[in-house]
């Protein structure tokens, strides 16, 4: 469902499946043309469960990418039938992103570009100041694949690096050479903030009036991984208000933002699609990774990777 790499496509028709591409996603023509399929590569489209329900011989729903707000879970759990993810393509690239953000929003080259086309050139101490960010305290909330390859990458920056993710056990953090600390001074501390929690009833507005209370004035806060997170209000608050310096935000809590959204009038804030995984490797990666899960679970081959498969738990693969 929605489309993918042609790459995903050939493996599927290498390994003798029948595949078809859907682009409408309305419910009533999804329940016909889902009928009888045995497996979906789901993209950005929304799978509900009377959706679901019609799918007679579903086995697996793959994800192109790791967060799965847009399936209906539970009903996947309760009928037994796998949910795939993409655990193991999009690391660097969003990492990349979020350190685009940063750089973006601290170095300000839109600004010295524009400056210098104007043949402003001898004006260049009238541009707003830049900072660094070595030697800066960097907070990853979530400590997953994403979480960890951004930090292997702040630590390449000489930053310090403190990870909040209370499913992770400290040791684990600890041999990637960054500090577990607590949420409240993880917070306080930080000069630069990257989310990467899945979105559920535990995360959600998990960053907002209370935290940014506690927040240092110079934070740069950057969100790759679900809207809703951070509390959009909140956030457009603080930076209008300049209580923090900026942000940098890939995803939105309705997907397309509507147009007079609150952050399309900061000039503190950068936004992009939620395309933070969709370079052209990455893509052709989650292609390739979307439709492995498919074929490795529906031939039950000893090559799935159980990581990929969210609920493996339930269906009793581990």
């Amino acid at each position: 469902m929605g489309s993918i790499h042609e790459d995903g496509w050939k493996l599927l028709k290498q390994h003798n499946f029948e595949v078809f591409e859907i682009t409408n996603f309305e419910n009533s023509f999804l329940k016909k043309e889902l009928a009888d399929v045995d497996g979906i590569a789901l993209r950005t489209a929304k799978l509900n469960s009377e959706v679901l329900s019609s799918c007679k011989k579903l086995k697996i729903v793959s994800r192109h990418g790791v967060g799965y707000d847009n399936v209906d879970k539970k009903f996947l759990d309760n009928n037994k039938i796998a949910l795939g993810i993409t655990g193991t393509a999009n690391a660097v690239t969003v990492a990349e992103h979020v350190i685009s953000m940063f750089f973006y929003l601290i170095k300000k080259i839109h600004l010295s570009d524009k400056l210098t086309k104007a043949g402003k050139y001898k004006e260049k101490n009238s541009l707003e100041e830049t900072f660094e960010i070595y030697n800066k305290n960097i907070l990853i909330i979530g400590f997953g694949r994403i979480g960890r390859a951004l930090a292997k990458r702040c630590l390449g920056f000489d930053s310090k690096v403190f990870v909040y993710d209370p499913y992770i056990k400290n040791s684990d953090v600890e041999k990637y050479n960054c500090q577990p600390i607590n949420k409240e001074e993880g917070l306080k501390i930080a000069d630069y903030i990257s989310i990467h929690l899945p979105l559920n009833q535990k995360t959600k507005n998990f960053i907002s009036d209370n935290e940014f209370s506690l927040v240092k004035k110079n934070l740069i806060i950057v969100n790759t991984a679900r809207g809703g997170i951070i509390n959009e209000k909140a956030l457009a608050l603080a930076l209008k208000e300049n209580r923090i310096a900026g942000a940098g935000i890939d995803v939105f809590e309705v997907e397309p933002p509507v147009i007079n959204h609150p952050y399309f009038n900061l000039n503190n804030i950068v936004l992009s699609p939620h395309n933070a995984a969709l370079t052209s490797e990455c893509k052709k990666r989650m292609a390739i990774e979307v439709c492995k899960n498919i074929i490795n679970f529906l031939t039950k081959n000893e090559e799935l990777n159980f990581n990929n498969i969210v609920n493996s738990e339930i269906l009793n693969l581990n």
